[in-house]
């Protein structure tokens, strides 16, 4: 029988793909698995509003703690 595949928590809500694509590149390098759910609208036509542009930043349930603590620590970097 096949393992189901772990739930995917969203972890942060962030506007624009440049910004989503730049967390998901960092927490990757740290091995943990990223998937970025957005509305396509925003993306073609550059829009960050009313919703549009909206990215969130999902990872998979297990991952959600260590995830969490990296983006607090570039929270707390700046």
């Amino acid at each position: 029988m096949k393992k189901n595949p772990s739930s995917l928590i969203t972890i942060d809500t962030v506007y624009g793909i440049n910004i989503a694509n730049i967390i998901k590149s960092k927490l990757e390098s740290y091995g943990i698995p990223v998937l970025l759910q957005y509305e396509s609208v925003g993306i073609t036509f550059g829009l960050t509003l009313n919703g549009l542009g909206k990215v969130e930043i999902k990872v998979p349930a297990e991952f959600e703690k260590d995830a969490k603590t990296l983006l607090n620590q570039e929270n707390n970097e700046k």
